[in-house]
């Protein structure tokens, strides 16, 4: 397995696969590289180089107690790019992960990257505030933050059979296979990682980082979005970026990257084949 070694000692793993332009992977709580799979097939039979990592305290990464915030994230994902030497390369990432990303850009710059996706994406904030008053009450993450730590198995089971990928919607199709999927890479983390995660992902606010950001970005979200509720992020994502595209999905839930990878792989295909997305003026 591949790992590298951040400045803090800690060990990330990563998967490299491939030849061409890389398209690099981040992924949400309290998941793993793993979660990208599906996208990662797609993308590498059509002649991408793929890289997806286990963010730290996550999947096959150190467990170490500390760093379990947006600027930790940020500075690994930079230290695996430079260690990989990518240029030109597209950055995606879902949920957590699109959070990461959106930093990663804004504080480390754009040198290396083409183009980026947020999908169900946590930024700009989702913690309700005086500023942001549509966003979710801080109770609501106190109580993902205690679940955690009385009972994660239970709690992540419940996320994924619910939730997660709308499988609490009348109708819904449900596939055990998906659900004890996210158990396997949930239950693979660290406690702690997970437990702190929750502040980073709720807490972080992206507004000044979106800003900063120059290179094309799809913003992809569905309006069913049971996780990261679809008002208080896609649409405000996509305004506060310089070159920002909003694309929403009717229906769709936070896991669409699993549930409709067969759109939303056709939908990113498109976005980076195209040539020239910066807005005139």
């Amino acid at each position: 397995m591949s790992f590298i070694k951040t400045k803090d000692g800690t060990e990330i793993f990563y998967k490299d696969w491939g030849k061409g332009q890389p398209i690099v992977f981040s992924h949400g709580w309290p998941l793993s590289a793993d979660d990208w799979d599906t996208q990662m097939m797609f993308f590498l039979n059509h002649g991408y180089r793929v890289i997806a990592h286990d963010r730290r305290g996550h999947g096959r990464s150190s467990q170490t107690a500390d760093g379990h915030d947006m600027d930790h994230y940020a500075d690994d994902l930079a230290t695996l790019t430079a260690h990989l030497d990518l240029k030109n390369a597209i950055h995606i990432g879902h949920s957590t992960g699109g959070g990461e990303v959106v930093h990663y850009l804004a504080r480390h710059g754009e040198s290396r990257v083409a183009k980026a996706v947020i999908i169900s994406a946590v930024p700009p904030l989702m913690v309700k505030t005086a500023a942001n008053p549509g966003g979710l009450p801080k109770e609501v993450f106190d109580g993902f933050q205690a679940q955690t730590a009385a009972n994660r198995s239970q709690f992540y089971r419940d996320v994924a059979a619910g939730p997660f990928y709308g499988f609490n919607r009348p109708g819904a199709k449900v596939s055990e296979a998906v659900i004890q999927n996210w158990w396997r890479q949930g239950m693979m983390g660290g406690a702690k990682a997970h437990y702190d995660g929750i502040v980073a992902f709720s807490q972080t606010d992206f507004t000044d980082d979106l800003k900063k950001i120059n290179v094309p970005v799809l913003v992809m979200h569905g309006d069913d979005d049971q996780i990261v509720p679809y008002a208080d992020a896609g649409p405000l994502s996509a305004k506060l970026l310089k070159n920002g595209t909003l694309k929403t999905y009717k229906g769709f839930p936070h896991g669409m990257p699993t549930t409709e990878a067969a759109t939303i792989n056709a939908d990113l295909l498109d976005f980076i084949e195209q040539k020239d997305l910066r807005k005139a003026g």
